[in-house]
C-alpha cells in the first residue's frame, strides 16, 4: 500500500494533478469556463471514467456539470434557433445561414470527485462567461470559475513503518482550498479555438502539519485546443481537432481526434494521445432529451502491460430545449 501512497504523492507533487478526459470533445466545458451558456438551452452531463484497468487502484474519476446562458430570449427562442420542429446543425446549409450569437451572459457549475489510490480530489466551481459578438459570424466568450477543493488521504488505506511518521497527520482528510481557472474561447460556423488554465492559485500540498513536509503544491495545467468542421457530404460533416496540454515539469501533451458526424444522429471518432493511448469513441444523440457518448482507450504506454485499457461515459441532457435540436448548435 505504502507503493500507491508514493506513486499517488508523486503525480499530485510532480506531474497531472487533474483527471483525464478522453471525451473532453463533448463537454469541453469541463476544461474551459469560456463555454458557459454558448447554446440556447440548459446543457447538463454526468460523466464517469474508469482508467487502466486491471490496475489495483487506478484513477477513477466521476462529474456532472450543468451551464445554460441567461436570458428568456435565449432559453425561449432567439434569432439563432432553429424552427419549432428541430433541424439539423451538421449539414452545408446550416453553416452557409450561421449567425453570431448576440452578446449574453452564461453560468454554469460543476462538480468533480477522482480517485488514484489512497487519494481523493474532489472540485466544486461555479462559472460565468460573456459571449460578444466580433462580426456578423465569430462569437469570443471570456471565462471564469472559481470554487472550492479538496484534497483527501485515506489513511487506512496505507502501511507505514511508523504509525506515528511526522509525514502524515490526523487532520490529511480535510484539506479544503479555495481554486481559480480561466479561458477564452473563439467560434464560428466551422471552427472553435480555445485557451484555458486551471489551479491558478498554486496552492500547496501536504499531509502534515509540519513544514518540513510541506513541499509539493498545486500547478496550473493549460490546455490549448482547436478543431474545425468540413463536410464530406451535405449531411455528413468530419472534425478534425487538437488539445496541447501544459503542465510544469512535465513535457508536453498532445491530444489529436477525428469525429464523423452523421447529420444530428451520431457520431464515430478516434483520438490519440501522445505517449499514452490511442481511444475509439461513439455517441448518439437519443433524442432531442438526451445524448450518449462512450469511448475506450487502448493503453501504448509501459502501464499496457498490466492494464486493459479505460472506458469513459458521459450521458448529456438537454433541458429547455423548445426547438428540439439534438445536437450542439455551437459547441459541436
Amino acid at each position: 500500500m505504502f507503493t500507491h501512497l508514493l506513486l499517488s504523492v508523486a503525480m499530485l507533487c510532480k506531474a497531472q494533478q487533474r483527471p483525464q478526459y478522453t471525451q473532453y470533445i463533448f463537454n469541453n466545458y469541463i476544461l474551459n469556463p469560456a463555454i458557459s451558456g454558448i447554446e440556447n438551452y440548459t446543457d447538463v452531463k454526468f460523466g464517469y471514467r474508469n482508467q487502466w484497468r486491471g490496475i489495483d487502484q487506478a484513477p477513477i474519476t466521476a462529474y456532472f456539470s450543468v451551464h445554460m446562458p441567461l436570458g428568456k430570449q435565449y432559453l425561449y427562442g432567439n434569432s439563432n434557433s432553429f424552427d419549432e420542429k428541430g433541424n439539423n446543425p451538421m449539414k452545408r446549409s446550416y453553416v452557409h445561414t450561421y449567425m453570431a450569437l448576440e452578446p449574453h451572459h452564461g453560468i454554469g457549475v460543476y462538480g468533480v470527485v477522482d480517485r488514484t489510490g489512497p487519494i481523493t480530489s474532489s472540485d466544486f466551481k461555479i462559472t460565468y462567461a460573456y459571449h460578444l459578438g466580433l462580426s456578423p459570424k465569430l462569437n469570443l466568450s471570456v471565462g471564469i470559475a472559481g470554487g472550492i477543493s479538496r484534497l483527501m488521504l485515506d489513511i487506512s488505506k496505507i502501511s507505514l513503518e511508523n504509525n506515528f511518521d511526522p509525514a502524515i497527520s490526523e487532520n490529511a482528510n480535510n484539506k479544503l482550498k479555495p481554486d481559480l481557472a480561466a479561458g477564452l474561447w473563439l467560434y464560428g460556423a466551422n471552427f472553435f479555438a480555445g485557451l484555458s488554465a486551471q489551479q491558478l492559485l498554486n496552492r500547496p500540498i501536504s499531509f502534515s502539519e509540519d513544514d518540513n513536509y510541506n513541499q509539493g503544491k498545486q500547478v496550473p495545467h493549460v490546455f490549448l485546443t482547436g478543431g474545425y468542421k468540413f463536410f464530406v457530404s451535405d449531411e455528413i460533416a468530419a472534425l478534425p481537432s487538437v488539445m496541447f496540454k501544459y503542465v510544469s515539469p512535465t513535457p508536453i501533451s498532445t491530444d489529436v481526434n477525428l469525429k464523423f458526424a452523421f447529420k444530428d444522429k451520431f457520431w464515430l471518432g478516434a483520438s490519440y494521445r501522445s505517449n499514452d493511448a490511442f481511444a475509439l469513441l461513439a455517441g448518439f444523440n437519443v433524442s432531442s432529451l438526451f445524448v450518449l457518448g462512450y469511448s475506450y482507450d487502448f493503453t501504448t504506454s509501459e502501464l499496457g502491460k498490466v492494464s486493459t485499457g479505460s472506458h469513459e461515459v458521459v450521458l448529456g441532457i438537454l433541458l429547455n430545449n423548445r426547438y428540439k435540436v439534438t445536437c450542439p448548435q455551437k459547441n459541436w
